[in-house]
């Protein structure tokens, strides 16, 4: 794996594991075996990095979710599977943990990935619900947008229920009754 491969790969862990605040650079030096000069050779900074590793974080959980929006089965099915697929749940999300970090938030360049990475799931949601309706699959008075978004609150919280109770079963539950009130939307 080549130098800035490292740096992004061990920025996108401890961006994940202890926010921007708490990511040195001389933390991901050290994880990736990389010294000051390669790092800045590479990056123009902190700053620099962190964009690459979000960006590369949130291309990665967008296309994890593509897997399940664009595989077979109903639309409830869909996103059951995608509410459902491997997850490190007690970690968190690693896009979703950046909006509590204040530097993130704060800096329209670094909450910028976050931000399009909602807007696409809140989009593909949408698509895959509206497909379900116009199949027939689906109540014709759901509306896609809003249960997208639901969808994407659901998931949210349910990582902020696991971590604060360091336990998996708040998420299985958020996520499975998710999935039940959109299995009760389904037309037989």
């Amino acid at each position: 794996m080549s130098t800035p491969e490292r740096l992004i790969e061990s920025t996108q862990e401890l961006l994940w594991e202890r926010g921007y605040v708490g990511t040195s650079p001389k933390a991901i030096q050290q994880r990736a075996a990389a010294g000051q000069g390669s790092m800045y050779h590479h990056f123009k900074g902190k700053p620099d990095l962190a964009l690459a590793a979000i960006r590369r974080s949130a291309d990665e959980r967008q296309a994890l979710a593509e897997e399940q929006f664009s595989g077979p089965g109903t639309a409830v099915e869909r996103v059951a599977a995608y509410l459902r697929r491997e997850r490190d749940v007690l970690r968190g999300c690693p896009i979703g943990r950046l909006t509590q970090d204040p530097e993130v938030v704060a800096d329209p360049t670094l909450r910028q990935p976050v931000a399009d990475t909602f807007e696409h799931l809140m989009r593909r949601l949408t698509a895959v619900l509206t497909e379900g309706q116009a199949l027939g699959q689906l109540d014709p008075e759901l509306d896609p947008a809003d249960t997208a978004a639901t969808v994407v609150a659901v998931l949210q919280g349910g990582y902020v229920l696991a971590r604060a109770a360091d336990s998996v079963e708040p998420f299985r539950r958020a996520t499975e009754g998710a999935i039940a009130l959109l299995a009760a939307r389904e037309l037989r």
